[in-house]
């Protein structure tokens, strides 16, 4: 008897034959059915690459990418688009709203702009290798979180920009099962931004989490506002009922990334920020790095623009009741720590058990623009 487990899985475990049917999604086999992959013709004849994407997205409208029946596990999301529908034309990135719904539900477990979600905020594209995250060149967006689902998935991507997104490419790679575990969590992930946030209150990455399941991760994109230096923020989780206090605070936001003392190195004299992606941690985008390549918006009228990620996957912070997540935005100059106001948007990951509370209304896409 073949034990089925969907979540052993990992290198030492490839050897262990786990059971299960494994299935793909894509727009050549919109329904992931067994033996009818590829089947789309084209010029070079019958199953010879037909239909390797959706067509126009026209401007107003929501493509289903995939709508699955269960018990099963997504195992890897593969996306790319055009970041631009014009010359003239950015933030495609910010205009594709990514969400996805679990077992019938009405309202979604996962809502974001997609480049958000996969850490490329700013309506920009950029490397990430990270675990669960991997961006490649050119916008090759990558997800490995495992997403579960008893009844069924349904994954869409609304396309709010002003002109069509002409082509849409996807594949979602998943594995169908007899039955989860009963202990099964639910994937969801949330942004939200403040564009000024205010003095001595905490930026909300996240609240109203009722319920038990478990923290995995953050993505912050960042545009500074004030002059010096912006990371000394505590990231703060209230877990159970915390009130005025946290359980957990951190020592500031650069550490909560993982580096430390600015990220800063010297270069011929000069004070130089370094990026970094990790498997757990990074920090990918820095908008000065490429102001003298990409000058159709970034330039020096354009404030700093950086990019963060943090998966607690070696470390999952568990609440039983309730979750909130916090962010400060404090600074440090030569007269010492102050109060700072920014553009702070982020991106919330974690699991919990079903249902979820309502998300906040997502923000029109002109608020969602970069500076």
């Amino acid at each position: 008897m073949i034990f089925e487990n969907p979540f052993v899985a990992g290198f030492s475990a490839l050897p262990m034959i786990t059971g299960g049917k494994s299935r793909a999604v894509n727009a050549e086999n919109p329904r992931g059915e067994k033996g009818r992959g590829g089947m789309a013709s084209s010029g070079l004849g019958p199953s010879r690459k037909g239909s390797p994407c959706l067509g126009e997205i026209k401007p107003g409208e929501t493509a289903t990418l995939a709508e699955i029946d269960g018990p099963g596990v997504i195992q890897h999301i593969w996306i790319t688009v055009t970041d631009k529908t014009s010359d003239a034309d950015c933030f495609v990135l910010r205009d594709l709203v990514l969400r996805m719904y679990w077992d019938g539900e009405e309202t979604p477990s996962v809502e974001s702009p997609l480049g958000d979600f996969f850490c490329c905020g700013f309506g920009r594209g950029c490397v990430v290798n990270s675990m669960p995250i991997v961006v490649n060149p050119a916008r090759g967006f990558n997800s490995y979180f495992p997403m579960p689902f008893g009844k069924k998935a349904k994954i869409t991507v609304e396309n709010q920009h002003k002109n069509s997104v002409p082509a849409f490419f996807y594949q979602i790679d998943y594995c169908l099962y007899e039955a989860l575990p009963e202990n099964t969590g639910y994937f969801h992930a949330q942004w939200r931004r403040q564009r000024l946030t205010e003095k001595q209150k905490d930026y909300v990455v996240l609240d109203g989490v009722q319920g038990r399941g478990q923290y995995i991760g953050t993505y912050l994109a960042l545009t500074t506002l004030e002059r010096y230096w912006w990371g000394e923020g505590e990231m703060k989780f209230y877990l159970d009922g915390d009130l005025e206090y946290p359980t957990i605070c951190g020592t500031g936001t650069e550490d909560y990334f993982g580096g430390a003392w600015s990220f800063a190195s010297q270069e011929d004299g000069k004070t130089v920020e370094n990026t970094y992606c990790t498997p757990f941690l990074g920090y990918p985008y820095y908008s000065h790095h490429d102001d003298s390549v990409h000058n159709d918006y970034h330039n020096d009228d354009c404030p700093p623009m950086r990019g963060f990620y943090r998966w607690h996957i070696m470390d999952p912070i568990h609440f039983e009741e309730d979750l909130k997540v916090t962010l400060q935005q404090i600074g440090v100059c030569h007269r010492g720590l102050f109060e700072r106001q920014d553009d702070v948007a982020t991106v919330a990951y974690w699991y919990q058990a079903e249902p979820h509370g309502a998300f906040p209304p997502l923000p029109d896409r002109e608020y969602r623009w970069p500076r």
